[in-house]
């Protein structure tokens, strides 16, 4: 049994410093409401707290801003701690409860939802509710967004001067937060409490953390106000967590080269169906040009960029990417290098784009390739093609010396050009495959589709080949990675 009681326990992270006393509490109830016969049994309770400046209880001349940056930073730490859930003991967070929520994998435990659901369970037919919060969550409307008609009316304490009762009692000289938990502040709340009972109140629930510092007092006058703080910390320890589905992320190596992997964003951009900029699929791109070239390194003439790619996928995995693609086709060279070292996939330019050509043109056997002598030379095209029944077909040795000209020469595309002498090269070469009977044609580097941004090209003997674009399929298998997982999240949340 105790084994079992073990392998269960969870682990919360707490979100201090929003006040300090009231998030105090809600640790001291959370202790209390765990179920356990001994120390061992307990949750793993991690706290976090440093304090800043608050609001007044008014909401003027306060920045918010620094607020939810500070609650976002915690959210972040516990998620790198690993904890199941996150404890956020303050009311007027929960106004931007969403953004927080839309921005981590972690649950955070809704303190508003904790009270409806006690509220619903435990007194069915209250159906007047009276809140006593700030002036700013009251403003937010907070509490409606919850206790929602008709099955609840909430009320609020009407204000007796140019600050109401319920925030003089937790932000003033004499308040809760100031330590003061009896006399003046006390006296207020017991005003705001006796104006909700006469406004028809059933029930009255704390609407600010500190209040639970006091309701034993106000109990002893008999009014029907909860411990919004126990509330919150039994429903947080009797839940269940499911982790959170995180929003699709492709991971894209950047910089090999620069001007391929805007093209490539640009791709997957377009190939989404979206009518909205949220619709769009989440990126993270690493734009690093420093890694080694990769034609010169299979040519013998340059350093390994072996190191630099498998960095730099680590680095798009360490940011919770999904998958990686490498806008570059002679970078696939180095793939099964570094493939087994990641715990994501990277989606093979070269493959998907023999997979498509299999698919869309099935009488096809002969298979033109425009790409770097370093791709070529490697095989990794040739290996792809054959897997499914293809040939591949190269420019003979002096057209192959003008598709490099084309991408590296001085007037080249990798140096930022796209008409004059590269894109004549690039013709010629392309013309010659042609001519050779070949009748489609791989751009097999990834910057020649910014040379020849069309789908099929004539030979000078008046014969039309078609031009296969690897960036343009590799952006359209990740919008449909992205797309099936996004189905996957709906149909588990419909399960659920």
């Amino acid at each position: 049994m105790r084994a079992e009681k073990i392998a269960v326990r969870r682990s919360f992270g707490v979100i201090g410093g929003l006040g300090p006393l009231a998030s105090a509490d809600v640790f001291f109830k959370l202790v209390k409401a765990t179920p356990a016969s001994n120390d061992a049994e307990h949750l793993d309770l991690l706290f976090e707290q440093r304090p800043f400046r608050g609001p007044d209880g008014t909401g003027a001349a306060f920045d918010y801003t620094e607020r939810k940056l500070y609650i976002f930073d915690m959210l972040r730490a516990f998620e790198k701690r690993g904890v199941d859930a996150v404890i956020l003991p303050c009311f007027l967070s929960h106004t931007f409860f969403d953004e927080l929520q839309a921005n981590t994998t972690l649950r955070i435990v809704n303190m508003v939802e904790a009270l409806r659901f006690h509220v619903l369970r435990r007194y069915p037919g209250v159906r007047r509710v009276g809140i006593l919060s700030s002036a700013y969550t009251r403003d937010k409307q907070l509490f409606e967004r919850y206790f929602t008609e008709p099955d609840f009316e909430v009320l609020h304490p009407r204000p007796t001067a140019e600050r109401g009762p319920v925030d003089a009692a937790v932000y003033g000289a004499d308040g809760i937060k100031a330590g003061k938990l009896s006399g003046r502040s006390v006296e207020l709340l017991q005003g705001a409490c006796g104006d909700l009972i006469e406004q028809g109140a059933e029930l009255i629930l704390p609407g600010l953390t500190e209040i639970s510092l006091v309701v034993e007092a106000l109990e002893q006058y008999d009014i029907p106000v909860l411990d919004s703080n126990l509330i919150y910390a039994k429903y947080a320890v009797s839940s269940s967590y499911d982790s959170i589905a995180k929003p699709f992320k492709v991971g894209v190596v950047g910089g090999v080269g620069p001007a391929a992997t805007v093209d490539f964003v640009q791709k997957i951009v377009s190939n989404t169906a979206a009518a909205r900029d949220q619709d769009h699929i989440k990126l993270v791109i690493e734009q690093n040009p420093q890694i080694p070239d990769r034609t010169q390194s299979l040519l013998g003439n340059g350093p390994d960029p072996t190191i630099a790619l498998y960095a730099t996928c680590k680095r798009l995995e360490a940011d919770d990417a999904d998958l990686i693609a490498i806008p570059c086709n002679t970078a696939h060279a180095f793939v099964e290098r570094i493939q087994p070292y990641l715990s994501i996939p990277i989606v093979n330019m070269l493959t998907v784009t023999a997979e498509h050509l299999s698919a869309n043109f099935p009488a096809l056997r002969e298979v033109g390739l425009l790409a770097t002598s370093g791709t070529i030379d490697s095989g990794v095209y040739r290996k792809a093609l054959e897997a499914l029944g293809l040939i591949q077909v190269v420019p003979r040795p002096a057209m192959q010396t003008r598709v490099m000209n084309a991408i590296y020469g001085p007037r080249g595309v990798k140096a930022g050009h796209t008409s004059g002498e590269c894109l004549q090269d690039i013709l010629a070469a392309a013309g010659s495959l042609i001519d050779d009977g070949v009748r489609v044609i791989i751009l097999g580097c990834t910057e020649l589709p910014l040379l020849l941004p069309v789908d099929e090209i004539e030979s000078a003997g008046d014969v039309r080949a078609t031009l296969v674009d690897p960036t343009r399929i590799l952006a359209r298998r990740c919008v449909a990675y992205a797309a099936q997982a996004s189905k996957e999240t709906v149909e588990h949340i419909a399960r659920a």
